[in-house]
């Protein structure tokens, strides 16, 4: 039997807030793994091969190195007060522990129904409050608000922490479980007790939920004839939405062009590449470096964008992540146009996902780092704006958006030089 394995860019435990959850990423393909032989682990039957495994300081067949483990196995079933133990939720800590072990935030389990709300496809409708979260964290964290969403409405930003739901303490909970708590259907209310940084106590926000559709892409003609495109995720159909847009808007004949990334969580490395290359009329989009001593691989511009000439700004975010990185990154580094907002989230390694048999779940490994044209190293960094502009909640609650504004300002002097 065959796994199905899906590669992704993404803020891994990224997931919206609807019916199901889905992990904002960028899906590059899929691939065929063998399945291997894991006869030996029957513990009925016992078969250790005498294949060895060698650390850096030890030789050891795996029968040896496993041994504690059978052993702790053992003493669980034979001394645990609480019997009968879970055989089931002790291989799956056993593979949490091991994957944990290797120190990276991306690289991790995700029990079947972990798997099966990441799978949830990006469009659609669902019902919840609408925004991406990250559950990789010691509470469940909000990456951004969904555009037009409840959670945006309330007032809900990047960095908020739900430490309570309904009035129940949500430390040590499972993101999973934290998820299917907000969840709920179209027209029911959740409150959720927030931590913010820079506010010194915790308060509440009473959330209505409702059917949420995910969009794709959004534009209009501002003043001064400005062409405004907003761009929500990188879906399958984005390419298209973004092209019949940018045909609207430049029939229009707009001196220049705002491209809105702000909260765009990210989407799949294929559509980022499509999306670049609207803008890009040739050279690399990105880079995927895999270590060692191989090369890098590239993703190149397709060269029949639309909008290669016209005067560019991108407005980004602390939301704004992975393939919206990689789009921001590359548009950065050819000098299309400059960026406008706050500092990205920085996410920019590769995983692969990895459908465990008999519907066990999954697991995520991080096999390589994306780079931007000019090889820059964004993970855990971030891509800085070329104008750097602050958008608080006072500004929110005015309907102010200075990011915009000054966007539009930088956008008029380009075309006036």
């Amino acid at each position: 039997m065959n796994k199905k394995t899906w590669v992704l860019i993404g803020i891994l435990g990224g997931l919206f807030l609807v019916v199901g959850a889905f992990s904002a990423g960028a899906i590059v393909g899929n691939l065929l793994i063998p399945q291997p032989d894991l006869g030996w682990l029957d513990t009925t039957t016992n078969p250790q091969p005498s294949t060895s495994i060698e650390d850096s300081t030890t030789e050891y067949t795996l029968e040896e190195l496993f041994y504690p483990f059978w052993e702790t196995w053992d003493i669980v079933h034979d001394q645990y007060i609480d019997q009968p133990v879970d055989d089931q939720e002790l291989m799956r800590g056993a593979i949490t522990g091991m994957l944990d072990s290797l120190g990276d935030e991306h690289t991790a389990y995700m029990n079947p129904d972990q798997f099966t709300q990441a799978n949830i496809p990006m469009d659609g409708e669902y019902e919840g409050i609408g925004a991406w979260v990250d559950t990789s964290t010691e509470y469940l964290t909000i990456i951004s608000p969904m555009p037009g969403s409840p959670a945006e409405e309330v007032g809900l930003q990047p960095g908020d922490e739900v430490i309570m739901i309904d009035g129940e303490d949500m430390t040590g909970i499972d993101g999973s479980i934290v998820i299917r708590k907000v969840l709920g259907p179209a027209g029911s209310t959740v409150v959720l007790t927030i931590r913010r940084e820079g506010e010194t106590t915790p308060f509440d926000v009473t959330i209505v939920r409702a059917k949420i559709t995910i969009p794709s892409v959004e534009s209009e003609m501002l003043d001064n004839d400005i062409g405004y495109v907003a761009i929500m995720t990188f879906a399958a159909e984005t390419q298209q939405e973004l092209r019949e847009n940018l045909e609207d808007i430049l029939a229009q004949e707009p001196v220049g062009l705002i491209i809105d990334l702000r909260n765009n969580g990210g989407g799949y490395l294929q559509t980022a590449v499509e999306v670049g290359s609207e803008f890009i009329p040739e050279g690399i989009i990105l880079y995927e470096d895999y270590g060692s001593d191989e090369e890098l691989i590239e993703y190149r511009a397709s060269k029949d964008g639309i909008a290669t000439e016209i005067p560019l700004v991108l407005l980004v975010n602390e939301g704004s992540a992975s393939a919206s990185e990689i789009v921001a990154g590359a548009i950065q580094d050819h000098e299309r146009g400059p960026l406008v907002g706050a500092t990205t989230f920085g996410k920019g390694s590769v995983q692969n996902w990895v459908a465990l048999d008999n519907d066990q779940g999954a697991v995520r490994i991080t096999i390589a780092r994306w780079l931007t044209p000019a090889k820059r190293q964004i993970h855990q960094v971030g891509l800085e704006p070329e104008y750097e502009v602050e958008y608080t909640e006072e500004d929110f609650l005015a309907d102010l958006d200075p990011q915009l504004d000054k966007a539009v300002e930088v956008l008029l002097d380009l075309v006036q030089e």
